[in-house]
């Protein structure tokens, strides 16, 4: 194909695109715009076409991009690409106007992804800082995880400069890619927080054997959100419990001055499903000095510790503590799931029944039992649903008949 012949089809086809989109007709565009000789197969002839055609069929291409349905878009953003580095600067720009739609941000973004080059890697990164939109959020980390070796290079190179360091830290911690773990660990204790942050939420995820003793050293950093992150980040390992001690580091946290580590800590320690730290919660449970919502919080996990001692440790509590304590404590055992620990539970609300004063039998109490002991569906809390079927509160009767029917359907 000689070049005036190239030339003189794609400026038929452009002419032909442009009338479909005075139509606004998005769909025959793009038809139009694939028509086009293929460019990344014409490569002596791109410069002059490019600089007589390109631009009027990236800008074609940009109206079916913003003005088209789904699937024209879809259509548009496979041929986008052939246009060269000429689209980059127009969809860096889209990326950047938070007033664009959504849908077009999410296409500039996967259009991008074709483009290896420190530009469109800023761009994505710039884009996880300043979203939170999670479409968006999910598309750019997604572009620069397949960018892999690329991104990391650019991301490592811009920790050194404090204007993009920060920046760096995010897309890094975004990528995830095992790649990108080294650079990770040599922030883990960077001296701003907001890194150390980043950092440390993101390791979690990597089962690399220098991780989780930079969690461990984490637990002591001074600042709480830090704190807080490498709680979570544990959580996720209660294979290590035993080997690494965890409930020993992990118990100063539920004495934290800040609520939500606490509250953190708590679950993690629920989650070690060990002995040790079921005995720490219970511990902390047993203060009088520890806030309601911290109580709440260590019912919870006890419950769902799967463990008959956090059964016994919860049993004690429904004796000593008020009675919005005694309440959560009724409906987390009435959640109990596992088979083994149902029959347990049942037994606890049932001589807890027996256990208390007509005086002390409050109908939000009374609805509580009934909701939990129909859950729970076992025959020995029958003589107690068919008491609290009887009561003089319609809603304590509602719960305690279903509870009941709860029970036959299971036996049947």
């Amino acid at each position: 194909m000689t070049y005036s012949k190239a030339k003189s089809e794609t400026t038929i086809i452009i002419e032909k695109a442009e009338l479909a989109a005075r139509k606004k007709d998005w769909g025959q565009v793009a038809d139009y715009l694939q028509q086009e000789p293929d460019l990344s197969g014409r490569q002596k002839l791109r410069t002059s076409l490019d600089a007589e055609n390109c631009s009027q069929s990236l800008d074609l291409a940009l109206q079916v991009l913003f003005y088209g349905d789904f699937q024209e878009k879809w259509a548009i953003a496979k041929i986008i690409p052939h246009l060269g580095e000429i689209v980059v600067e127009p969809l860096v720009a889209i990326l950047e106007n938070q007033l664009i739609d959504i849908e077009v941000r999410w296409f500039a973004v996967k259009i991008l992804g074709n483009f290896k080059t420190q530009i469109v890697v800023i761009a994505l990164a710039n884009l996880l800082q300043n979203t939170e939109e999670e479409e968006l959020i999910e598309i750019a980390s997604e572009t620069l995880s397949h960018l892999g070796a690329i991104a990391i290079n650019v991301f490592v190179t811009l920790l050194a400069e404090a204007k993009y360091r920060k920046l760096a830290a995010r897309a890094l911690a975004y990528i995830r890619l095992p790649q990108a773990l080294p650079a990770l660990l040599s922030l883990a204790e960077d001296s701003d927080p907001e890194i150390r942050v980043i950092v440390i939420e993101a390791i979690g995820c990597f089962h690399d054997r220098r991780v989780p003793f930079i969690l461990i050293k984490a637990l002591k950093d001074p600042v709480a959100a830090v704190r807080k992150e490498a709680a979570i980040a544990l959580g996720f390992r209660p294979d290590l419990c035993m080997e690494l001690d965890l409930v020993s580091h992990l118990k100063p946290l539920l004495y934290d001055l800040n609520p939500q580590v606490c509250h953190q800590a708590t679950i993690t320690l629920g989650r070690m499903k060990h002995s040790a730290a079921i005995t720490a919660l219970n511990e902390v449970l047993s203060s009088p000095h520890t806030p309601i919502a911290l109580k709440l919080d260590l019912v919870r996990a006890l419950g769902w510790s799967e463990i008959d001692l956090a059964l016994e440790y919860l049993q004690q509590a429904l004796l000593t503590e008020i009675d919005l304590v005694i309440q959560e404590i009724i409906r987390i055992l009435g959640r109990i799931s596992v088979a083994k620990l149902q029959e347990q539970a049942t037994k606890i609300l049932v001589d807890f029944w027996h256990s208390i004063t007509e005086n002390n039998r409050n109908p939000d109490l009374k609805q509580a039992l009934a909701i939990s002991l129909g859950e729970l569906g076992k025959t020995q809390a029958e003589d107690v649903l068919q008491q609290l079927a009887k009561d003089d509160n319609s809603r304590v009767r509602l719960h305690a008949i279903a509870g009941l029917k709860k029970m036959k359907l299971r036996q049947s």
